[in-house]
């Protein structure tokens, strides 16, 4: 039986996206705004997926509804936010409706994203769930209700690493073939560069193995949005580090090189263990303007980064890993001696 408050009557959105509408109480830093609104489709049962890293796993140890990337994800109805989107008073630039891991996901996502789209008059964007989707005229359904982008959650860099997480080393129903063959079917339908791959660095990868993952999406035509992991109380990785910083910085200047088109990864040298040691041309200039150190995600209609959760892979006390804005001279100054910081 259905809960009264599952999608698509009622979504989740995050604390920052909360806090925007008016819907709750905070306040952010300075220079720091969220230009996304993030939803995320809500059932009684939960996400069927069980990836040991994740919060909306239905084996976590803790409440499901707790944080998701971090931060809260409170639920209200998408009529509410319907109508605090229509007037025009909020940061926002674009939208992105997420879907989870359960039957119905991408119906319930077309209506959400046909609803978002008339009242908010914003791009929309769809994550998607290749898991429960058929084919390509799933894609086209999505596509149809006013999604212009779409992303794939890959998250781990290499096919083992995905099944230790996501698959068969957690019971869950996840294939790293299916979604690389779903993001290479969302480039056919929304063209190139519309469709965004999520890779999460700091599951046991290399930075060499991420790089290689970086430029394969590419390839297909598809741009990298790049994760610092962050452990979620509850999750199996609930004591797992993160990547160390340096290491983030290396692999962030690595996606924009590559996603811009400025370098290949074949140009990219590796020490023995994996770590990048040359980038094959002058990096300094590349560092400076700071755009590679800004969150990775789908553009405003200007090609400007929308996406840029605020805060999703760090605490606010903690060293900026994505910026929400470009970087100032101050936190270049920052972010130079973290480059090559932890090469052996």
């Amino acid at each position: 039986m259905q809960s009264d408050r599952e999608s698509p009557q009622f979504v989740q959105t995050s604390l920052a996206g909360a806090i925007s509408l008016g819907l709750e109480p905070g306040r952010f830093m300075p220079k720091v705004r969220c230009t996304c609104l993030n939803l995320l489709l809500t059932y009684a049962g939960g996400c069927r997926a069980s990836c040991s890293y994740c919060g909306l796993a239905h084996n976590r140890q803790t409440d499901k509804s707790n944080t998701f990337i971090r931060v809260r994800w409170p639920t209200y109805p998408l009529e509410e936010i319907s109508e605090r989107v229509r007037g025009g008073s909020h940061p926002f630039k674009r939208v992105c409706v997420s879907m989870i891991t359960r039957d119905h996901a991408v119906e319930d996502a077309c209506t959400i994203i046909r609803q978002v789209r008339k009242s908010a008059g914003l791009p929309v964007s769809g994550l998607l769930a290749p898991t429960v989707m058929e084919g390509r005229n799933d894609l086209e359904k999505i596509r149809s209700a006013g999604a212009d982008r779409v992303g794939i959650a890959v998250d781990a860099a290499t096919e083992g690493l995905f099944a230790r997480h996501r698959g068969a080393g957690v019971g869950g129903p996840h294939r790293w073939d299916l979604f690389w063959a779903y993001l290479e079917k969302s480039v056919e339908v929304f063209g190139l560069y519309n469709a965004g791959v999520h890779l999460i660095a700091g599951l046991g990868e290399t930075e060499e193995q991420l790089v290689h993952a970086i430029s394969r999406a590419y390839r297909i035509g598809a741009l990298t949005h790049l994760f610092s992991f962050f452990p979620e109380g509850g999750s199996l990785l609930q004591n797992h580090p993160q990547p160390p910083l340096g290491t983030y910085r290396r692999i962030q200047l690595a996606r924009y090189l590559i996603n811009e088109g400025i370098a290949d990864s074949d140009r990219i040298r590796y020490s023995p263990a994996g770590q990048i040691i040359d980038f094959g041309l002058d990096i300094e200039p590349f560092i400076r303007t700071g755009e590679a150190f800004m969150t990775s995600g789908c553009p405003d209609r200007e090609g400007q980064v929308a996406c840029n959760r605020p805060f999703g892979n760090e605490r606010a006390s903690e060293p900026m890993r994505n910026y929400p804005y470009r970087p100032g001279p101050e936190d270049i100054e920052r972010i130079l001696p973290q480059i090559w910081d932890g090469v052996r």
